[in-house]
């Protein structure tokens, strides 16, 4: 009690600010592994580490505390090594920061296309029985997965997403990407998940879609040509069965945070949750000289 008593006394400014930093860096790093595997990884991490400490500062062993005063550098290069994905993706959050702020004034309104585009395209896709995957680029840049594929740098249109995944098509094999509203590269290969799938029966590119969710913050788009179904993957998780209808409102809920980032909302209100519930569309108005029945 005299120790701590002691110590509180030692307390100023400068060491609350010290305390307050080292906690703010370690929020930081929880924060950017939060919703990926890797959380469970440093759980295990830091209770072990706890569990370690507390038995070799109580029981004094010796011959075990000078194995872990050995173990840190070692510990120093695993850490990196383990948690590569995820502090890929936090340098590329740093580097990508001074875009929160570069918003056009057109965001709203090309983000709006962007999904009615990719909507429309995935319901006439599914009419048809095509497969297809299309990715929409975000804060993280997916130049690595482009240069795999084709370079076009073409508008977004309907038609031409249903030009490239027509089976008779030499690009429909692959990846779209699409970045800022426009179709930056087709046919591009991407890394396939790991992770174990409870649906034995999704294919290759349900495993892509969710591959390149695990390692960025794009949102991938399949179709599937057995099923006839449309799924979303976004941060390594998935969701199935999805119409048009849907597709649009999941699109919007993701893409909401980052305009209202910008500081404007895309949207009056949140989108309802959990998403197993479908939206009602309003009543057409007849037109002008139209009867009604």
């Amino acid at each position: 009690m005299t120790e701590l008593w002691w110590t509180l006394q030692k307390l100023n400014w400068l060491s609350l600010f010290d305390i307050l930093l080292v906690a703010a860096i370690f929020f930081g790093l929880l924060y950017l592994v939060r919703g990926t595997p890797a959380v469970s990884l440093l759980r295990g991490m830091l209770v072990l580490g706890i569990a370690v400490g507390l038995l070799s500062s109580w029981l004094r062993l010796l011959a075990f505390s000078w194995l872990l005063r050995k173990a840190v550098p070692a510990l120093l290069v695993a850490i990196p090594v383990i948690f590569q994905p995820e502090l890929r993706r936090a340098l590329e959050r740093v580097g990508r920061a001074g875009t929160l702020f570069n918003r056009t004034p057109g965001e709203v309104e090309r983000v709006e296309r962007l999904i009615e585009t990719v909507a429309r395209a995935c319901q006439r896709l599914v009419e048809r029985r095509h497969g297809a995957l299309i990715v929409l680029e975000r804060e993280t840049g997916l130049q690595e997965y482009a240069d795999t594929g084709v370079m076009l740098n073409a508008d977004c249109s309907v038609e031409l997403l249903l030009t490239i995944f027509d089976p008779h098509t030499p690009l429909h094999d692959g990846a779209v990407i699409v970045r800022h509203g426009r179709i930056l590269a087709a046919a591009c290969v991407l890394p396939l998940t790991t992770a174990f799938l409870a649906d034995r029966q999704l294919g290759l590119r349900h495993r892509a879609g969710i591959g390149v969710t695990e390692e960025t913050d794009a949102i991938a788009i399949i179709v599937s040509e057995e099923r006839g179904t449309i799924s979303i993957a976004h941060n390594g998780r998935i969701i199935h069965r999805l119409d048009a209808t849907r597709l649009r409102t999941v699109l919007r809920a993701f893409y909401q945070s980052q305009l209202e980032r910008a500081g404007r909302r895309l949207f009056r209100r949140p989108f309802p949750f959990p998403l197993e519930h479908s939206s009602v569309s309003a009543p057409r108005q007849p037109a002008p000289g139209e009867q009604q029945r």
